[in-house]
């Protein structure tokens, strides 16, 4: 059975707002490691539409550090899978996941292969619910961002876990990567 992982970036407060983050050249390092070891990424619609704006090609107009092409890259090539019931359809190497989300992603882990791995905010709180999260790896900012959104709130069942890792970054950002006590 394929392990579901979770990874995103949060400040110390429990921020999980994508423009509150130190991008450096590092962590881009971690994520596309990350991305590059899954067979599939699982988003929902908010972080597809995102990701897309700033990762396809042609990307943004913006100009951005060469350290960031390989994370484009693996981006761009990654097969993708959508959690929609508002899209009408998708592409950029990604497929509507239209059936029950818990039967949906129970049988993407039953697929012969790596892993998945899932990011966003909604969809992995529904995900944490469902108990179909394997693992998760939380990139924490050296930064206070006063504001939210935070980290799994609203989740109506506490999640134990243990530690498997950590990493420290040259931002002062550290990883943790956590699997579920059992």
């Amino acid at each position: 059975m394929r392990p579901l992982r979770y990874s995103i970036n949060v400040t110390l407060d429990g921020c999980c707002d994508h423009r509150e983050g130190i991008p450096d050249e590092d962590l881009h390092r971690n994520a596309t490691a990350n991305i590059a070891h899954a067979d599939a990424l699982i988003l929902g619609r908010v972080t597809y539409e995102m990701m897309e704006a700033a990762w396809r090609p042609p990307a943004e107009a913006v100009a951005r550090p060469a350290w960031m092409e390989p994370f484009a890259r693996t981006m761009d090539a990654a097969k993708k899978y959508v959690v929609s019931s508002t899209l009408e359809r998708v592409d950029w190497n990604a497929e509507l996941l239209r059936r029950g989300l818990g039967t949906a992603i129970e049988a993407l882990k039953r697929e012969p292969g790596n892993g998945l791995f899932v990011g966003g905010v909604k969809l992995p709180l529904a995900l944490a619910e469902m108990g179909l999260i394997d693992e998760y790896e939380l990139v924490v900012h050296p930064r206070i961002a006063g504001h939210g959104p935070t980290l799994f709130a609203g989740l109506s069942k506490r999640i134990d876990l243990r530690l498997v890792s950590r990493v420290e970054f040259s931002s002062g950002a550290v990883a943790m990567r956590y699997e579920l006590k059992r």
